[in-house]
Formats: structure tokens, sequence, C-alpha cells
């Protein structure tokens, strides 16, 4: 029986599907990642392939690894999120490849090639990696993954010393979390972030025995955990390339439904989405703390 495989955006991650039954699925937690497949070992692989080009060379490469000599892979990205760059990686591996379009996606579908080219140049160039300086893991394609980005920068400039129980929503590579755990008042800190890639390079960057670190949707809050002192968030505004400050707002509401009463909530956002409506709702008070870069910090106590 032909061994078919699926890798989906946002959590990059990948499921073996039994019989060809090829579905979609906005995530898959807990599920094998990409590059855990052995070499030449897959008859079929479909991938959502991701916007960054060395992301995206990366798990084009890793499923070309995994493929058996001519093994097919079909790989989908927006016309304007990669999908136009594809052909071109593809055949500087050294497939033939064939191309369509639909509904604004790029298609192309390759066999696997007996003599595949730099596959080792372009998996070295999106793997995991230590970045210079404060040496962190981290990895192409994760949220600022190789700079510490302006709105968390604001925020631990204007973080207080935290007590208690909490959790960081959306906690990328575990930045915000060194900050919070500074405060030896700080008893449990729970890591939460949907990218398998994030949550990997957190349990390698946040040793401590108070952290638990999570692959999960933050938006499902208090499923996640209530009750808690404070929550620490920088909220993404992005999904399949496109703002959407709903996202954000999810993050407020699943906040809320973590706290206890008199709990606060610490959260980062561009100045222009309109989070302060959701907030008030919400929550008791709210408190504008910071204003800058073009970036705004809230406490918001319930």
């Amino acid at each position: 029986m032909p061994n078919f495989a699926v890798y989906g955006s946002p959590s990059h991650d990948l499921i073996d599907l039994p019989g060809g039954a090829l579905q979609t699925s906005p995530l898959w937690v807990g599920a094998t990642d990409l590059a855990s497949l052995p070499d030449d070992s897959v008859d079929e692989i479909v991938i959502q392939a991701p916007p960054g080009v060395a992301e995206r060379r990366y798990v084009l490469a890793q499923a070309l690894r995994a493929l058996k000599v001519e093994g097919r892979l079909t790989a989908l990205a927006p016309k304007d999120r990669g999908g136009l760059r594809m052909n071109k990686e593809l055949v500087a591996f050294g497939c033939t490849v064939g191309e369509s379009a639909k509904r604004h996606q790029r298609i192309c579908v390759a066999l696997k090639p007996a003599h595949v080219i730099g596959l080792d140049a372009a998996i070295a160039e999106g793997a995991p990696r230590r970045l210079d300086g404060d040496g962190l893991w981290t990895q192409p394609g994760v949220f600022s993954w190789d700079r510490l980005d302006p709105g968390s920068a604001l925020l631990l400039k204007s973080l207080p010393p935290l007590s208690g129980v909490g959790v960081d929503l959306g906690c990328g590579i575990g930045v915000l979390a060194h900050a919070v755990l500074a405060s030896p008042k700080v008893t449990k800190l729970t890591l939460v972030d949907l990218d398998r890639r994030a949550v990997e390079a957190a349990r390698r960057n946040v040793d401590d025995p108070r952290v638990e670190v999570l692959q999960a949707d933050a938006r499902r809050g208090a499923d996640l955990a209530s009750g808690l002192d404070f929550v620490v968030t920088n909220p993404p505004f992005h999904e399949t390339g496109s703002e959407d400050k709903g996202l954000g707002q999810a993050f407020i509401t699943a906040a809320a439904g973590m706290l206890r009463k008199g709990g606060v909530l610490w959260i980062v956002a561009n100045r222009h989405l309109p989070y302060e409506a959701v907030l008030n709702e919400h929550f008791k008070t709210v408190r504008p703390v910071a204003d800058a870069g073009g970036f705004k910090v809230y406490e918001a106590r319930k």
C-alpha cells in the first residue's frame, strides 16, 4: 500500500494518511515532524509550502529527501506568497515540474529524480540554529526568528515583577519568559504556541523547573488553564499572510477566560489595531502603559 504524507501550515506538522486518503487541516498538533521521516521512505507527499524563502526551500528539500526515487511531491502556495517561485526552486533541485493554478494557488507536481541537487545546503539554511549574541535557539519561519521584534522589546521594558501562576500566550522562542521568570515570586509559567518549531525552540531556551511548554492554540483560553494570576502576550496579527485583527481580539478574550478575578493581562499590540473595545469589554480596568515605535502596551485587570 502506498505511503502518503501531508504537511500543512501553520503548525508545520506532518500526518501519514493510510490508503492514500489525502486530507487537509489547518492544525495537526502532536504530529510527526517532516524532518524526522527517514530518507527515501515515502511514496507521495503533499505540502502547503510556507512563504519565507529559506523556510520554503527547507520544506521542499526535506520532502524530496524523504521521498523514494520517482515518489510524487505536490506543493501548493499562494502565488503572492512563494507560489511563483516554487517551480524554479524545484527545478534547481533537479526536478522536472508540472505547474497549474487554482483559486490563487500555484500547484507544482514533481517526481523525485534519481539525483537531487543541493538538498543538504537548503536543509542547513532552514534548520534550527543558535542566534549569535544571546545564543537562543530559533529557526527560519518562526515569528521574528532572527531578531527581537519591537513589540516584544517594548513589553519587556514595561513589565513589572510578576507573581503567582501565569501563562505566555504565543510564546515564540521564549524571549518574554526569561523576563517573567526573573521574578522569584512567579511559581509557574506555561508557554503556549501553535507553531511546533517555536515550541521546540522554547523548550531548549527556557530551562526552569517552573515552566511548562505546550503546543496548542492560545485561543482555546480556559480549556488550557484557569484561575491564573497573570497573562503576558504579544499576539499575532497576521494569518495566511493577511492582517487579521480578530487574532489579537481572540487572544484577549482567551486571556480573560484564563484569569482569576483581579488577575492581570499584559499585552503589546500595534497602535492601529482596535483592541481597546474588547479589552474594556472583558476587563474591569484597562491602563495604557507605553506607546512607542508604533506599538502600545496595556495593563488590563479583571
